[in-house]
């Protein structure tokens, strides 16, 4: 371990060019990526360094936590060195000032505050924090893979080891294996995360973390159509110990029920007309890794019974002539927005099929449920796609007033449509797509019927599509029995 660390900040490139700028003066040091949040309860438990450099992270955490903190980094000799681009906070304690050397630029830019108080010439990495040059523009990717990597799988060497390449101004041919796949599974995956901080996320997170360790126990995720079930198999696939082998999504309402049984198995050349060439099923092509069933409650019974056989055996043979028998090690995962029990009931889901893929459970919450997570979802699509930044708090409330019936695929493509249309105001925007959608609907759903049979059979049919065709939350919804809502459903 070096006697010295660095702590920097994340998102701008500013602060790896900084931590870069920093490592040049002290040659060797650990580097960690670090938020203010963190800060104070990081530097309670840090051991072992003599010289401990903030670049840039703001001390507007718990004020208390942080002066005890450097109070005792202070009696242990530890030298604690701030440097930033911007005053202490009005209301910092004395004991956070007497604790820490600090350095306060003028320059508003804390890459050149580090190189002024280090006397380093910025002008050497200035090119690496400039999007607007190839260079700059390539390290903003591999830092945003980077950030992602920790937020994700808790890699915590990913950020230091970019920085590290800045600092000796490495070609993208310097570049590691590992690195530039870590760098495509961010351009594939980097806008499947499971954004949010609330309650709701928080316990979804924490369960696909218990779950991906065990990466023979099927998963059934049940959520609201643009959930995000995809994304929650996703995050359980790269956090498992199958990370490294394929993740196959396949959509079980994409093909036709004849076709199933060659997508599912594969073929050998000449099994059928038009099969010119051999050909793996999904099965094989994600040996070793996961298969995601997205939308298994459309699945035909004939097809249910197929890969009831496969999931039961782990082998099966390609259709042919003389096809070899294939096994397989897969780990599936399967999603539906439909009520699979009462699907058992009424006789359309196989119950042994049904068992076979619920080992575990996983509940994707709508968005109405967790609204107070629209905010980091907003502000995160606007920037990811140069759409803006934060919304402000009018465009805010509009959108925390409106429950997104299509969900989190829904605010995206809202805010999509804002962007396009360079609409600033939400309530507005809102109005309009409320209005699009109603246009959209069959014209025996907009209208309600004088009857009151009618009426009452018309809204309980909504009010179960409202909840994905699920008995049970439709009847605790409606206030009524589930042989109610079976009654007005026949």
């Amino acid at each position: 371990m070096a006697k010295t660390l660095i702590l920097t900040g994340w998102k701008y490139s500013d602060y790896a060019v900084a931590a870069a700028l920093a490592l040049r003066h002290f040659r060797t040091a650990d580097i960690l990526g670090m938020s203010r949040r963190r800060l104070p309860e990081y530097l309670e438990e840090v051991s072992g360094y003599t010289e401990i450099a903030i670049l840039g992270v703001s001390l507007t955490g718990d004020a208390e936590r942080l002066g005890k903190a450097l109070a005792r980094l202070k009696k242990d000799k530890v030298k604690v060195t701030w440097i930033s681009a911007l005053d202490f906070p009005v209301w910092m304690e004395d004991n956070v000032r007497s604790s820490l050397e600090s350095y306060i630029s003028p320059s508003g830019n804390i890459a050149v505050a580090v190189a002024e108080y280090y006397r380093q010439d910025y002008n050497e990495l200035a090119a690496y924090g400039d999007v607007s040059q190839a260079v700059g523009k390539a390290y903003m990717e591999l830092m945003e893979a980077a950030e992602y990597y920790y937020r994700n799988y808790r890699d915590e060497q990913a950020y230091p080891r970019v920085i590290r390449h800045i600092s000796a101004k490495d070609a993208e041919s310097k570049w590691t294996d590992g690195e530039r796949r870590m760098l495509e599974h961010f351009r594939h995956y980097g806008h499947r995360e499971l954004l949010g901080n609330s309650a709701a996320i928080q316990k979804l997170r924490e369960d696909v973390n218990r779950i991906a360790v065990h990466d023979h126990a099927r998963v059934l995720i049940l959520g609201e159509s643009g959930t995000g079930k995809e994304t929650v198999a996703i995050q359980i696939h790269f956090k498992s110990p199958r990370k490294d082998e394929p993740f196959i999504p396949f959509n079980c309402s994409s093909v036709t029920p004849n076709l199933l049984e060659s997508r599912f198995l594969g073929y050998e050349k000449g099994a059928f007309t038009g099969a010119t060439e051999t050909k793996q099923g999904i099965f094989e092509q994600a040996n070793g890794g996961t298969l995601f069933l997205d939308e298994i409650g459309e699945l035909p019974l004939e097809a249910q019974g197929l890969l009831l056989r496969v999931l039961e055996e782990g082998r099966f043979h390609r259709l042919g002539v003389n096809a070899r028998e294939v096994e397989v090690d897969v780990r599936v995962i399967a999603a539906t927005n439909r009520d699979l029990a009462e699907m058992v009931r009424d006789g359309k889901f196989r119950l042994d099929l049904y068992h076979r893929l619920c080992i575990v459970q996983l509940r994707v919450p709508p968005l109405r449920e967790h609204k107070e997570d629209i905010l980091r979802l907003a502000q995160t699509y606007r920037e990811r796609n140069g759409w803006g930044g934060q919304p402000s708090a009018e465009q805010l409330e509009a959108l925390q007033a409106y429950d997104f019936p299509g969900n989190v695929r829904e605010l995206h493509n809202l805010l999509e449509r804002a962007s396009v249309l360079d609409i600033d105001d939400y309530g507005e925007l809102i109005r309009q797509h409320k209005e699009l959608n109603a246009a959209l609907l069959p014209q025996d759903k907009v209208e309600i019927p004088d009857n009151l049979e009618e009426a009452t059979r018309c809204h309980v049919k909504h009010v179960c599509e409202k909840y994905s065709h699920n008995i049970t939350k439709a009847a605790e919804a409606l206030g009524v029995s589930r042989n109610t809502v079976r009654k007005y459903l026949e």
